[in-house]
């Protein structure tokens, strides 16, 4: 305590061993003890008391699309991160794609960067790719930091990354295992896209039967049976489909090492509200019933799927079109991520300390994060202070990120971030933000 620059108080601070009463003392970025609530404060250290509001880890969202530089007009770093600091995020790694360049080889990788360096708010990793021409680009990107390597099984949406067939996802993945990386991949099988119904216009459920559930399942399949071979390291990204999960908890009970994650707008939202043209609703794959969505959060729960992302996809707001079959493709949701899932969370009986579980600790574990995602002493003093049973009505106006066009317009959620730490700092309060603090994080440290 002698050397302890900051000191924070609560009446319920979330760490590994469960909510307490504690003090949280700060020094060097870094939490150095969780003391008794009743300790004493030393002289140097500066007290903040957040009363009975909740300290939190801060999140940690290992799936967002920024798209800088190249499409900055869908989103940047400066906007993408203020946006995170808003909502209780502290940590983002970046997809290598919808950026151009594409972060699929160490000259891209460092040109991404250059452009996040000083536009960060919070702390920034990045994802490497993986296409049919680049398996020589693998291993030096993850000698020079990237936490992975994110590919497609079926068309992505933008020419620049293309997607993998099963021939070229066995060659990446081989190489990827030679090294004990990790692959994370968007399932969805292109036949089964191919032979569905493909409509077009502005009806919901023809979107949805565009998508099929048994694309999301086969992908799966494949996926696990590949990895299985070359006992490689794999994460399924935004899992919609509840029938895929009866492969995934068989694939684990035999050893696969694979990993999952669902996004808020699964836990959250469901087809049958989806108003016929509100293309804001579009991401692939897509939201599903709500049947589907009960089975999820049981996955949640016994902890087949692993933890929850946001998988922030914004663009323009002339791209999202009434016809889903040419609207882009994403939700913007970074800002809004932890109360949307609390709100759902707590009506489900779950608690703050699963949604840490899920949207911090596990994703930086997936990460090799090791010193975020918990309240402990030794890791970095990165927080968000919540008000959990306090509501607000989302209102795109008030939102960070570069067009606010968002399916959670006019919801009213439970948690109210009130304020976000960053390595002891604080760098959002009350919508107050700093200058950015930032750092840009590599696998290597």
């Amino acid at each position: 305590m002698s050397d302890a620059e900051l000191v924070l108080r609560s009446t319920r601070v979330i760490t590994p061993e469960g909510t307490r009463a504690a003090t949280v003392t700060v020094s060097g970025g870094k939490i150095t003890a969780v003391l008794p609530y009743d300790a004493e404060i030393p002289a140097t250290g500066r007290l903040e008391d957040v009363g009975d509001h909740v300290l939190l880890p801060g999140l940690v969202d290992t799936h967002v699309h920024v798209n800088d530089p190249g499409r900055t007009e869908w989103e940047g770093f400066w906007t993408a991160t203020r946006a995170a600091a808003a909502g209780g995020i502290t940590t983002l790694i970046d997809m290598p794609l919808n950026s151009l360049p594409p972060t699929t080889t160490v000259e891209h990788l460092r040109i991404k960067q250059d452009v996040a360096r000083d536009k960060a708010h919070i702390d920034v990793g990045f994802w490497g790719g993986a296409l049919p021409d680049n398996v020589k680009d693998l291993r030096p990107l993850h000698d020079a930091g990237v936490f992975g390597f994110k590919c497609f099984l079926s068309p992505s949406g933008v020419d620049e990354f293309p997607h993998l067939d099963q021939d070229q996802l066995a060659q990446s993945m081989a190489e990827i295992a030679g090294f004990d990386g990790l692959l994370i991949v968007h399932a969805e099988d292109p036949h089964h896209l191919q032979s569905a119904p493909q409509h077009g216009g502005p009806k919901y459920a023809d979107f949805l039967a565009s998508r099929p559930r048994d694309a999301e399942d086969t992908a799966i399949a494949n996926l696990i049976a590949q990895a299985r071979r070359l006992n490689a390291r794999v994460h399924v990204l935004h899992l919609s489909s509840s029938d895929a999960l009866p492969l995934i908890r068989a694939a684990r009970a035999e050893g696969v090492r694979v990993t999952v994650e669902t996004c808020p707008h699964y836990l959250t939202l469901t087809a049958e509200e989806v108003p016929d043209g509100a293309s804001e609703f579009k991401c692939c794959p897509p939201i599903r019933e709500s049947a589907n969505q009960d089975l999820l959060w049981e996955a949640l729960a016994d902890g087949t799927i692993d933890c929850v992302v946001t998988d922030h996809s914004p663009s323009t707001a002339d791209l999202k079109t009434d016809d889903f079959a040419t609207a882009w493709g994403g939700i913007a949701g970074l800002q809004v991520s932890l109360p949307a899932v609390w709100t759902e969370a707590r009506k489900r009986g779950h608690t703050l300390e699963d949604v840490v579980r899920w949207m911090s600790a596990r994703t930086a574990e997936l990460a090799g994060l090791t010193h975020k995602g918990a309240i402990e002493a030794g890791r970095d003093a990165d927080f968000a202070v919540l008000a959990p049973d306090e509501t607000f009505t989302v209102d795109p106006a008030g939102l960070q990120h570069r067009n606010r066009v968002t399916a959670y317009a006019g919801r009213t959620l439970y948690g109210v971030v009130k304020s976000t730490w960053l390595r002891g700092e604080r760098i959002v309060a009350d919508g107050e933000f700093t200058e950015p603090k930032g750092t840009l994080l590599s696998r290597t440290r």
